[in-house]
């Protein structure tokens, strides 16, 4: 009896029990000393002291036939499933599920329904998932802009995660490889009562946390309560005598669902010196060193826009963002002309299409595309290729779960003209722990997110117990089974 038949006898195992080898004997060995030197074994790392042990032979015939990867050509799309978390009030995270175990995450954007996703699943059923760009073509038809695009985009990200485990390489790779091994995220401006607890919540932002690019709000709702700041602001209130900018889903014509030119409020001189103050009080705090970008004015419109761009240019903000809707490709191209800081929009957009208009003219200066609606990753870096071609840079705006988060820390490793990626949850202690990383590296350090250099996919699975403490409350349901949105019941082809 062999050694290796000996131990084999111990664990209860006979060499009948292993799958026959088809390499050829001659081949063998030099397989197997090949794999030792390696020093791996299923992703078990082996010392040097195994090297030339007894054993050699036992663990090189016990596992050559071990399938340590997928067979990515036979693989087949079984479900989707969801869980929707309270992350950004409420958020959910998509499940695909393959014939072979493995799976991929992604992500309905911020506030959109999971049921954009969902009703793609009867298109996805049986389908490759390596195929990404043709499954791509086939379902973008159903995304619109912003939310609406949740629902493709989550499959997308899902899609490229499972690609990269089935072929054992990072999302980043197979968008072309990498151009940096961390990414730059940039932050809130931390809210206070006092200038003086601001400063001291700004230094933790920035020597404590690490941050090294801020944005701040500078909305007409800051002007609240001070008279002849605003001209018609009055009209537009609502009971509390708020501005509400994120709209009344219950009224068509309220404030917020009403677009940026058609409200005719203006910002008086006295206003503009006030939204000025608050910039300068921040650049004192934080001074020149740091990238400061602004938001979220409210709604005015392009001569307006260009007055406050013009009262705080001295500041040398990083960018002004989401002005006017991005639709209005004119008055950005008018807006731009007209001022010296940097303009940006984009998180609502979805495809690259919609895009070119405002970099065709320069219309802008840096674009600013949400993965979870602009596309996924593919149609992303795209977008960042074709800005780059016309000389504008690349922010990424990012509102949500840790799985977005990755699928947009990929995304943008593998595109040149990157600055700075969004971190909306900074101050949510829980946000980090719902998932973890499969190589052990922490999501972020100092300001930067830890892209994964080895990690397979995104590189991330969920911390399913954390998730389930944090599930919205009229739905509590985990990756349960969707048969109901099994059944196809349209002919979807949108030419004759």
């Amino acid at each position: 009896m062999t050694p290796s038949q000996k131990y084999l006898q111990k664990l209860g195992l006979k060499e009948q029990d292993i799958t026959e080898d088809p390499i050829a004997p001659a081949e063998q060995e030099n397989h197997r000393r090949s794999f030792l030197k390696k020093s791996m074994l299923g992703g078990i790392a082996f010392g040097g002291a195994f090297a030339f042990a007894p054993i050699e032979e036992l663990i090189a015939q016990s596992t050559q036939k071990v399938s340590r990867f997928s067979s990515p050509s036979e693989l087949k799309i079984t479900d989707l499933r969801y869980a929707t978390t309270t992350v950004l009030g409420r958020t959910s995270i998509i499940r695909i599920d393959t014939n072979q175990g493995i799976y991929g995450l992604g992500e309905v954007r911020d506030g959109a329904d999971e049921r954009y996703a969902l009703m793609l699943k009867s298109r996805l059923l049986g389908q490759n998932p390596c195929n990404v760009e043709q499954i791509f073509k086939s379902i973008k038809q159903f995304g619109g802009q912003s939310r609406q695009a949740g629902g493709v985009c989550g499959v997308e990200m899902a899609l490229w995660d499972i690609v990269g485990k089935a072929y054992n390489v990072p999302c980043w790779q197979l968008l072309g490889g990498r151009y940096r091994d961390k990414i730059r995220l940039y932050a809130d401006t931390p809210e206070a009562g006092s200038p003086e607890e601001q400063k001291k919540l700004m230094n933790y932002r920035i020597n404590e946390q690490g941050y090294t690019w801020l944005k701040m709000d500078l909305g007409i709702g800051e002007l609240k309560g001070i008279p002849g700041a605003l001209v018609n602001d009055k009209f537009w209130q609502n009971a509390k005598g708020d501005l509400a900018q994120w709209g009344d889903q219950s009224n068509y014509m309220s404030y917020g669902n009403t677009q940026h030119p058609f409200t005719q409020i203006q910002i008086t001189d006295k206003g503009l010196d006030e939204l000025a103050k608050l910039v300068d009080t921040v650049r004192g705090m934080l001074g020149y060193d740091i990238p400061l970008s602004t938001d979220h004015y409210g709604h005015f419109d392009m001569n307006n826009g260009i007055r406050l761009g013009k009262a705080v240019e001295k500041y040398r903000l990083a960018w002004l963002e989401d002005i006017v809707s991005w639709e209005l490709t004119d008055q950005w191209k008018m807006m731009s002309d007209a001022l010296e800081t940097p303009l940006l929009t984009g998180e609502d957009i979805y495809l690259l299409k919609n895009f070119k208009p405002l970099i065709d003219i320069h219309a802008v200066d840096i674009i600013h595309p949400d993965l979870a609606s602009s596309g996924g990753l593919l149609e992303t870096k795209r977008i960042g290729d074709y800005a780059e071609e016309h000389g504008i840079a690349m922010a990424m705006h990012q509102a949500g779960t840790p799985v977005s988060f990755m699928a947009n820390v990929h995304c943008a490793a593998a595109t040149q003209n990157f600055l700075a990626l969004e971190h909306h949850s900074i101050d949510l202690e829980w946000w980090e722990s719902l998932v973890k990383t499969t190589d052990g590296r922490k999501l972020i350090t100092k300001g930067f997110a830890n892209l994964p250099l080895s990690a397979p996919g995104l590189g991330i699975e969920l911390n399913d117990e954390v998730v389930k403490q944090h599930l919205y409350p009229s739905d509590k349901t985990y990756f349960e089974p969707t048969p109901q949105w099994n059944e196809k019941r349209s002919h979807d082809r949108i030419f004759s």
